[in-house]
């Protein structure tokens, strides 16, 4: 009997990823080979197990600061009517709010609502419609977590995406800024690490994270945020393979699939710990420490088939585009990688500092101001105002996300630079073009950081950047 890589060689040659269609003789021999993986996959039963079973995960909570702060309070939930909107619901009423409101930009049966709060509607992207909801609140705390969540359907949906997850995060945080509300709490991806991405929604995370950082830098606005990955209670991948294996071709990208997960639980509270953890005049972000060993898709789509009984057949079809398939090879730094939430790179591991939650990483997220990426984020604006043209709109975020790069990286700590650099150079002749481009922007970092500080000191972190002091760049919120 052939082990399971054998198989998966088998298959491979049998169906070569690319294909939009594949013919009866090739699914009949996939369903055949499918079958001898199931029996040859041992582990695969225990780690769907272990995949659903992630959902009774939580986290230890700062009790007496949460029920400090949210303890009569009129509290706002932008999303709080998805999966992760709706658990956060039920958490926040467990700390007896004054008032606690939903605003959707739809509605949805899918999760259950509260009898004790009031669900409203209006669109983050609508800025005249959330002045009013927000001016009618008058929250003393805003949970925003309203986004466009799948990467698939973001590079569909470029402009939809763009709006929301940018714009719409924009627009929250100067609403609230312009009403006087106290705090906002975001939330993010973990996606976001990675310092550049080609990608439509990491991209557009990666910005509503620097928005929110300017935002907080102002020390007007108390703004933090929470990191997720994979939340298994909404997943769209094994919303897919229950689908697949109903009636069809189970499609994944590859058979070297590992991801981490988390509970919605678990980001709900990693939002309430976000909440407490904020510090004036800093963007503070929070991720889970242990996300435990990253789960294998192969084992997770071959536990399905073995539960269900179903006969689908797995085909290898390579990646989407809205998916990475290498890493940049400088992503992690292996002297913090696993001491720290597997969420964060190797810069944002620099700045790890105290949390309200033990099991909590909370890290600040830094950059040099500069004005040219508020440009760019203007520039997007107006091209997402005449067009929804996804090119267009794509090289719009392009060029703000290499900008992004440009002041994360100028306000890295030097020796953070010059190791990510050292561990990316020896794959130089393998890199993607963009990931060739980063190592370069790194390395001239390094070198410039290494010119600024004195031998056998680090260079000193950049309060307000090399070139331009705080008050000469524009607000990004001035939308």
């Amino acid at each position: 009997m052939e082990t399971a890589c054998e198989i998966v060689e088998l298959m491979h040659a049998a169906a070569p990823a690319g294909q939009p269609r594949l013919d009866d003789a090739t699914v009949r021999r996939l369903r055949d080979l499918t079958q001898s993986l199931i029996a040859a996959s041992g582990s695969a039963a225990e780690e769907h197990a272990r995949f659903v079973g992630i959902r009774e995960r939580g986290l230890c909570l700062p009790d007496a600061a949460l029920d400090e702060k949210l303890r009569g309070a009129t509290v706002l939930v932008t999303g709080g009517t998805g999966c992760i909107g709706s658990t956060l619901m039920r958490q926040l009423v467990l700390r007896c709010p004054g008032r606690l409101v939903s605003m959707s930009r739809g509605g949805t049966d899918a999760w259950p609502r509260l009898a004790s709060a009031q669900y409203v509607q209006a669109d983050v992207r609508d800025r005249r419609s959330l002045d009013e909801v927000i001016r009618e609140i008058r929250p003393d705390v805003i949970f925003h977590v309203a986004a466009q969540r799948s990467p698939g359907l973001a590079e569909l949906e470029v402009h939809r995406t763009v709006t929301t997850n940018v714009f719409g995060t924009r627009n929250v945080l100067a609403a609230a800024a312009e009403a006087g509300v106290p705090q906002v709490v975001c939330a993010s991806t973990g996606k976001a690490l990675r310092p550049y991405s080609p990608e439509t929604y990491t991209a557009s995370k990666r910005v509503a994270e620097w928005v929110s950082s300017c935002a907080a830098s102002s020390g007007e606005l108390l703004c933090s945020s929470a990191r997720f990955t994979h939340v298994v209670d909404n997943s769209i991948i094994y919303q897919r393979l229950l689908d697949w294996a109903d009636g069809g071709v189970i499609r994944l990208h590859s058979a070297d699939i590992a991801f981490y997960a988390q509970s919605a639980l678990e980001s709900a509270q990693l939002l309430l710990v976000a909440g407490v953890g904020g510090q004036r005049g800093e963007y503070r972000l929070h991720a889970i420490t242990d996300l435990g060993w990253p789960v294998s898709l192969l084992d997770v789509a071959t536990g399905v088939l073995a539960q269900t009984g179903s006969a689908a057949p797995i085909y290898f079809s390579g990646y989407d585009r809205g998916y990475e398939e290498i890493p940049f090879p400088g992503l992690y730094d292996p002297a913090t990688a696993g001491e720290v939430s597997p969420l964060l790179n190797s810069f944002e591991a620099c700045t790890v500092g105290q949390s309200p939650c033990r099991m909590v990483d909370a890290f600040r997220l830094d950059a040099v101001p500069d004005p040219r990426p508020v440009k760019l984020l203007s520039a997007l604006e107006e091209v997402c105002d005449r067009t929804q043209d996804p090119r267009a709109v794509r090289a719009a975020l392009d060029e703000l996300s290499w900008s992004l790069l440009d002041v994360t990286l100028r306000a890295a700590p030097g020796r953070a630079l010059a190791r990510a650099a050292a561990q990316a150079d020896p794959y130089r002749d393998g890199l993607t073009l963009e990931h060739r481009q980063i190592l370069d922007a790194i390395q001239l970092n390094a070198d410039l950081a290494d010119r600024r500080s004195p031998q056998g000191r680090p260079a000193p972190r950049p309060a307000a950047g090399p070139r331009f002091a705080a008050a000469e760049v524009a607000s990004p919120l001035a939308g």
